[in-house]
């Protein structure tokens, strides 16, 4: 099931649990605006080439609209509509002022070089200059782009509107990046694990993890988990996948990814096929990678206990109610890995300011939000008798609902 149809499956089901009616939902659902532009650019070799870029606005009923630009072959304009759907849900369940958006290229940007991408993104940021803003749409970072993308937008946008770093969030720290920003989604993954396994009467330690994708969010919350007493028994990225039943050694295998770029040919476990992590033996599976992969042909057979969804949509709908039969718990996707807007958000909040935190300060915050957003959403399961995802929709589209309504928007 694509992203879209499963986005809009569970607002429907959240809205008709909390009583929406038809109206209100429509005028939820449709993104405010979508911006489609062509980007053509001068290549190394003096030949001109044109790419495709997207912007899709949804919300901006809490606050500016806020989410990444991927720069990615197969950026469509479906998957950027449901991302920045979700990214709407995601800010309410934070509790973070900011609503959903999206962006991206269509284009591969392994084959471009730096000057290439630089000239791509300026071109890029001149044709939405004047649709994004401090006050209207905040991008940030996503697959395929980094802080050196947020630091080309910053200075193309600042051409036109003066110095305005608060425009973009995951910038370098040179330029007004927050400190912990790095780590943020992996650091929230791990609040979000420990809020979880609470609940059940468990903590990290002596937890057994299977970790997904070995990307930032990945390889973060392997090394926060495992400095907490977890033990991380197999992962897997897109070079292969290792397994070690004693504990995989996470900061010599982060030494190993640094040097060869993938954990494939780490001395320190056995290589399995990397389609078989989500299925291996654990307490506790992360998946931090794409989405989509767990499903109808392998939920049978996943043996964790606790999902914690580090990517977005990492189930589809099929495999959650296969999973929930077998009463395995899910902490889902605009809850779990929301601790990168969240830093984000405090990135905006010390430029805005332009006072900056300490990183202690940063991750105290990050903390205090995530423990807060685990306490609403399971507050709105006990008020609907629903599992975690529901409990995060209704939290999300509630906060969003009321909004609007507040606003006299409600069409």
């Amino acid at each position: 099931m694509n992203a879209l149809v499963a986005t809009n499956r569970n607002f429907k089901l959240a809205a008709r649990l909390l009583g929406l009616d038809s109206k209100l939902q429509k005028s939820l659902l449709i993104p405010f605006r979508e911006i489609k532009v062509e980007c053509t650019i001068p290549k190394d070799d003096g030949t001109l080439a044109s790419y495709v870029g997207f912007r899709v606005q949804h919300d901006n009923a809490r606050g500016p609209m806020k989410g990444g630009i991927r720069y990615h072959p197969e950026v469509d304009p479906d998957e950027v509509n449901a991302l920045a759907q979700l990214m709407t849900w995601k800010t309410a369940v934070a509790n973070i002022p900011y609503g959903g958006a999206k962006g991206g290229i269509g284009c591969d940007p392994s084959g471009l070089s730096i000057s290439e991408l630089e000239r791509l993104t300026r071109v890029f940021t001149q044709k939405i200059h004047d649709l994004i803003g401090v006050h209207t749409d905040v991008p940030a970072p996503d697959m395929g782009t980094g802080p050196q993308t947020m630091a080309w937008i910053l200075d193309e946008y600042s051409k036109f509107h003066g110095y305005s770093p608060a425009v973009v969030t995951g910038k370098p720290t040179d330029l007004g990046g927050s400190l912990g920003r790095d780590a943020a989604t992996g650091r929230g993954v791990l609040f979000a694990t420990e809020a979880l396994l609470k609940e059940h009467g468990k903590s990290v330690s002596g937890q057994r993890f299977v970790i997904q994708g070995f990307g930032n969010v990945g390889s973060w919350a392997a090394q926060l988990i495992s400095e907490k007493g977890g033990k991380i028994v197999a992962v897997s990225d897109i070079t292969g996948a290792i397994k070690n039943s004693n504990g995989i050694d996470i900061p010599a295998l982060l030494k190993h990814v640094k040097e060869t770029r993938g954990v494939k040919g780490f001395h320190g476990g056995n290589s399995i096929d990397p389609k078989s992590v989500l299925v291996e033996d654990c307490d506790v599976l992360i998946p931090a990678a794409l989405g989509g992969v767990i499903n109808r042909e392998n939920a049978n057979e996943i043996k964790a206990k606790f999902i914690i969804e580090a990517a977005n949509h990492p189930t589809d709908p099929e495999a959650d109610e296969i999973l929930s039969k077998k009463g395995v718990a899910i902490l889902p996707d605009i809850y779990a890995n929301s601790g990168g807007v969240t830093v984000s958000y405090f990135e905006w909040v010390q430029n805005i300011q332009g006072f900056m935190w300490d990183e202690e300060k940063v991750n105290n915050e990050l903390r205090t939000y995530m423990t807060n957003g685990f306490k609403a959403m399971k507050e709105m399961c006990r008020t609907h008798n629903c599992d975690l995802r529901m409990g995060a929709f209704t939290l999300g589209v509630n906060r969003v609902a009321r909004a609007t309504v507040l606003r006299g928007w409600e069409a």
